[in-house]
């Protein structure tokens, strides 16, 4: 993301004295997205099983590879084919003066099982497979190592190809002649078996009975050959973390120092090295002394993309904490806290469980914060603490319907968001496997409603108006827009909740995006 100022943090700004022309300079082209590809596309009318509903996706740093999770513990891998002849068809295309256009391709690699379901025997409790998160390690020696986690446990996977090996020339070939013209025989057969790892028999001593050299030896004697027939992926858990967390793991993340990680559950964060697994520390702890004076749970947990001090957690009050390890070993105290306070008089019944926090994503320079509640996404500026840079309505058209969505408790689903690399959009799901895109520079009105299927544009609704600037006061400045019209389908039939799109996330260096609908992983580009 472009470091910039908002219009409201500027020292000495006016508010209204910047003119519409600064504005569209900034505006950028509107993303055109087209469909790529998918992976397991369910025929009209199948049944979806349970098992294989994803809940993990995430890409790598380099954007080459790809991980999804679903519910039956299985991680998926996927490799990128398109990149591969890239710099040979860049010189090419130089030559001839001819925009680069590429089609970002990926293709199955490799899955493994990550998690089997367990019991808890202490505190009578089934623990399900389910992948909560997948987080991607450094990579060494072309290996590929990445996090999973369920409820419970965390395990390390370094995935590596292996040569499988094969003897393709044996010893004697007994169709060749000896000196003699006889035909050679020879037998290295024995009445005992063969002993394991290189074990000698009784009678090692002497060459077996049966077997004959003739005079002058074999002249077809070889010594054998090892070759290397296929290349095959093998995934091996190289470390367990579990017994750490008295409640439902939420989310895990990778220190930028490339040793340390986080795993972060409702009441606690633990901090741990990747090379030792028997013990953790704890960083964070909200738990109170009596549990009926709880008020806050932790909703997710991100570290810093480059500040390996700095992490920021979220609650589900609605507020993100910044923390820094350097202050103490426990970190109770906050260095920063952003939050936005409800207007006076508009509390209900819904205001703390729509306001909780589902997810937090860094823009990649850590400039930026992006949040996700269940009605909105917010996007924070680090040196801002007064209140969001700007508001994305998501589900505003679902206000009138919170009892119904808490009765069919849709109301406690957690959407996950995503921002693009170079910070100028940013994304998140809805119902009816739906997801939308906004334009986050200032002033952009970009708002593209896609939908998870091979046609994105099956339900496009048209953006809405250009949105005003809000008032510019410590608690409300930003920008909302995107909010007005997006409770029906091109049909005008309601929206079905059963079917949602949760978790999605955007290539790290170009503009793709990989969502989850069920068990379909959708692919799209622009």
């Amino acid at each position: 993301m472009n470091p910039r100022d908002s219009d409201d943090d500027r020292p000495g700004a006016a508010a209204g004295a910047s003119s519409a022309a600064p504005e569209q300079q900034q505006q950028q082209q509107s993303l055109e997205w087209r469909f790529a590809q998918v992976f397991g596309e369910r025929a009209a009318g199948e049944d979806v099983q349970e098992v294989d509903i994803i809940s993990a996706i995430e890409f790598d740093k380099s954007g080459d590879h790809l991980a999804t999770g679903d519910r039956g513990g299985r991680v998926v891998l996927f490799e990128r084919t398109d990149a591969r002849d890239e710099h040979a068809n860049r010189r090419e295309l130089e030559r001839q003066d001819v925009p680069i256009t590429r089609h970002p391709e990926f293709r199955y690699k490799t899955e493994f099982q990550s998690h089997e379901p367990e019991f808890d025997y202490l505190k009578s409790l089934e623990i399900e497979e389910k992948i909560n998160k997948i987080k991607w390690c450094q990579t060494s020696n072309n290996a590929l190592f990445l996090l999973s986690t369920n409820d419970k446990t965390i395990k390390y996977w370094k995935v590596q190809e292996k040569k499988v090996k094969q003897v393709s020339v044996m010893a004697l070939d007994t169709s060749q002649t000896v000196g003699d013209g006889t035909t050679s025989h020879a037998s290295t057969s024995t009445s005992e078996p063969p002993l394991p790892n290189g074990g000698c028999s009784k009678n090692s001593d002497s060459l077996n009975s049966n077997l004959v050299f003739p005079p002058g030896g074999y002249p077809s004697l070889r010594l054998p050959v090892i070759t290397s027939q296929d290349v095959n992926l093998v995934a091996r858990c190289r470390r367990v973390y579990a017994h750490a967390h008295d409640y439902h793991i939420n989310s895990i993340s990778n220190n930028s120092d490339g040793e340390t990680f986080i795993s972060a559950d409702d009441l606690r964060i633990n901090l741990w090295n990747l090379d030792i697994n028997s013990q953790s520390f704890n960083i964070v702890d909200v738990k109170p002394t009596n549990m009926e004076d709880l008020t806050e749970v932790i909703t997710c947990a991100e570290f810093h993309p480059t500040h390996c001090n700095t992490l920021a957690y979220s609650s589900s009050k609605g507020s993100i904490r910044l923390i820094d390890l350097r202050q103490s070993a426990l970190c109770d105290n906050h260095s920063k806290i952003f939050e936005e306070h409800e207007a006076p008089g508009a509390r209900s019944f819904f205001t703390e469980i729509i306001a909780s926090i589902s997810d937090v994503k860094f823009s990649r320079d850590g400039r930026y914060l992006l949040s996700r509640d269940y009605m909105t996404l917010k996007l924070w500026d680090l040196n801002m603490d007064s209140g969001p840079v700007s508001t994305f309505q998501v589900h505003e058209h679902l206000r009138p319907r919170l009892c119904d969505l808490y009765e069919n408790d849709s109301i406690f689903d957690k959407f996950e968001c995503c921002l693009s690399g170079d910070g100028l959009h940013v994304a998140t799901g809805s119902y009816g496997n739906l997801f939308r895109v906004f334009g986050s520079t200032p002033g952009s009105t970009e708002v593209t409603t896609l939908e998870a299927s091979r046609n994105p544009m099956r339900r496009q609704i048209a953006n809405p108006t250009r949105p005003t600037r809000g008032t510019l006061t410590s608690m409300t400045r930003g920008v909302r827009r995107g909010g007005e019209n997006l409770g029906v389908d091109a049909n005008g039939n309601s929206l079905d909740f059963s079917t949602k799109l949760l978790h999605l996330a955007w290539h790290p260096t170009e503009n793709s995006i990989a969502c989850a609908a069920a068990n379909s992983l959708y692919m799209y580009y622009a």
